[in-house]
């Protein structure tokens, strides 16, 4: 792994409070070389430079910390410029493109130790990004309805990869493997982040489209079980349906007390065999993200299960 440049780049909005949290994870990585961190300090008001600056005298030798502060303007102020100016900083701050790494995050994020290493070691076997899992911080407990129905959610998507696994497997992203690919925690080879367009300029959803944009053109996505980092489940998020909007989401299905629906598992059987004969075809892989879009939206026939 120490053929690797890594990079870690994170918007910041009004952080002051979380970033301290983050810095001292990211200091305590098990990652031997020193880490650059690029921020995107955007739009903000409250004391995150001066948070910044302390990191970087507490952590100096250890973290490589360099800071972007602007002020977008009012159609610009929105997560996938601040992601867009995070990233393309990292990449500069690259050696070598052709074995650097650029590892999104967010400001209310702890990953694990092991963090680094782990992408690391999925990109060394062959994957172009990696995603993380979002596990719910452990310190801001959420309520028992809402752990509830996040586990009934767990619970079924872990069905949807078992019927992905067996139906169109990929040997990049084995098994056991989790299913999420946000800005939280999102990986990505620096030769590839260029050519697939950077990070796409919108309000919402930035990290999701450019995943979606390198897979179109032909990339290896994997999400390792081993990679995942603590998000805050706060609701007062900085970005526009964002991690926080979905945190809202949990809370108001579980006081509505509506079992949620979703679609029933043989659509997905049915996605993954389409899958699997679009893959066998010459650059299948890369077809599948530019047609995938376009298919109908799979009905939401099935009530969830939420178990005992």
């Amino acid at each position: 792994m120490a053929d690797l440049d890594i990079c870690v780049c994170l918007p910041a909005r009004n952080e002051a409070g979380r970033l301290p949290t983050l810095l001292a994870a990211l200091a305590a990585q098990t990652w031997q070389r020193q880490i650059p961190v690029a921020i995107a300090v955007n739009n903000t008001n409250d004391g995150s430079l001066a948070v910044i600056e302390q990191a970087r005298v507490r952590y100096a030798g250890r973290l490589l910390l360099h800071v972007e502060n602007v002020t977008f303007g009012p159609g610009q102020a929105h997560a996938g410029s601040a992601r867009r100016l995070a990233m393309d900083t990292g990449l500069a701050l690259l050696p070598a493109r052709e074995r650097g790494v650029l590892v999104s995050t967010d400001a209310d994020t702890r990953p694990p130790p092991q963090w680094l290493e782990a992408i690391a070691s999925a990109v060394n076997r062959g994957a172009d990004i990696v995603g993380g899992r979002i596990e719910i911080e452990q310190d801001e407990p959420l309520p028992e309805s809402v752990v509830r129905l996040r586990a009934a959610w767990d619970r079924y998507w872990h069905e949807v990869r078992a019927i992905e696994d067996a139906e169109d497997p990929v040997p990049w992203d084995p098994a056991p493997r989790h299913g999420d690919h946000t800005g939280a925690s999102l990986a990505i080879r620096a030769s590839l982040y260029e050519p697939c367009g950077g990070v796409p300029l919108l309000p919402a959803g930035e990290d999701v489209a450019l995943v979606n944009a390198a897979l179109a053109q032909g990339a290896r996505l994997a999400h390792p079980a081993e990679v995942f980092t603590h998000v805050s489940p706060r609701r007062d998020g900085r970005a526009e349906g964002g991690m926080a909007a979905a945190v809202q989401i949990l809370f108001d299905q579980a006081a509505s007390g509506v079992l949620p629906r979703a679609p029933a598992l043989h659509h997905w059987h049915d996605r993954a065999v389409w899958r699997r004969t679009l893959r066998a075809r010459p650059g299948g892989h890369a077809l599948i993200a530019q047609q995938e879009p376009s298919l109908a939206p799979m009905p939401h026939d099935m009530v969830l299960e939420m178990g005992e």
